[in-house]
């Protein structure tokens, strides 16, 4: 078996010791079981395996793309065995685990100042780009992102709830996880909700944005979304402790910010069958103060 056979096929774990209302069973969708430790491992395989098949670069082509952990985890584990080089753009309050995990694997890491965020970080790899003859994925315009998602998590979704899901809940960083697996549950039935979160006003939670205007992902399509609901950084954090404790699925904190959503969106149905993306492993997250 070949690395990329193992991207996708994630198990769906359902909720066992934290109380769920008693009409809803909540199921997380474990994509830390991917090789990579995260959900971002289909779209760089999507996204680097079709910029090569279209032509766009060849054996040998400088990637670079901005990012705020798992992306470029990824990315950095997808390129060398495709035969790119990857330079990789992040702020410089990222765990140690996540840079040093993306050089493990061959990648440069360029880090930028925290305070001008994710969002410096992105014109910073666009200049590089114009500039210095690397090769932009830009995951937050490429439409393979969310084509990944499309294409193995909704149908992975679909199949093994057996049809039965009535509610997708996921945290909207890049939005390419919510907006592929929208499009392909819509299809199935158009009944299905579909659940966006993001951080509440001065909240910081890795992995889910709440983006300034001219910074909001080109491939989101905010009709796709039929209920966006706010977790601060309080109860991203505690749900993702209790996650760890009671559920045995150490996860990161944006995973506890749509668990969380999951859990309060619960409280308003009288039956149903929700499932959320627990989007990548909590081991690259030990040295932050997430567990302490």
């Amino acid at each position: 078996m070949k690395l990329f056979e193992l991207i996708g096929n994630t198990p769906l774990i359902k909720l066992e010791n934290i109380p769920v209302n008693p009409g809803v069973t909540i199921y997380c969708k474990l994509e830390g079981q991917n090789p990579g430790g995260s959900v971002k491992d289909r779209a760089a395989y999507f996204m680097i395996r079709a910029a090569l098949d279209r032509g766009e670069i060849r054996k040998g082509a400088k990637l670079i793309e901005a990012t705020s952990g798992n992306t470029g985890i990824a990315l950095a584990m997808v390129a060398n065995l495709l035969g790119v080089s990857m330079t990789l753009v992040m702020p410089d309050n990222s765990t140690k685990e996540r840079i040093l995990s993306m050089e493990a694997y061959g990648a440069k890491v360029i880090l930028t100042p925290a305070e001008k965020t994710i969002e410096y970080s992105r014109t910073l790899a666009e200049e590089m780009a114009a500039k210095e003859g690397f090769f932009m994925l830009n995951q937050f315009s490429n439409p393979d992102n969310y084509r990944a998602h499309y294409q193995t998590t909704g149908p992975e979704i679909y199949k093994d709830t057996n049809g039965k899901i009535t509610h997708f809940v996921s945290a909207m960083g890049t939005t390419g996880t919510i907006m592929g697996v929208s499009r392909y549950l819509k299809e199935k039935n158009p009944e299905i909700q579909i659940v966006g979160t993001q951080p509440t006003d001065g909240s910081s939670i890795p992995g889910i944005r709440r983006w300034s205007p001219e910074f909001l992902p080109k491939i989101f399509e905010p009709e796709r979304v039929d209920k966006v609901i706010d977790v601060s950084q309080d109860q991203a954090t505690e749900m993702t402790r209790r996650m760890a404790r009671e559920e045995g699925i150490l996860a990161g904190m944006s995973s506890g910010g749509a668990l969380h959503a999951a859990l309060k969106l619960s409280q308003t149905l009288k039956e149903g069958v929700i499932v959320c993306i627990t989007c990548d492993r909590g081991d690259r997250y030990l040295s932050s103060d997430l567990f302490g």
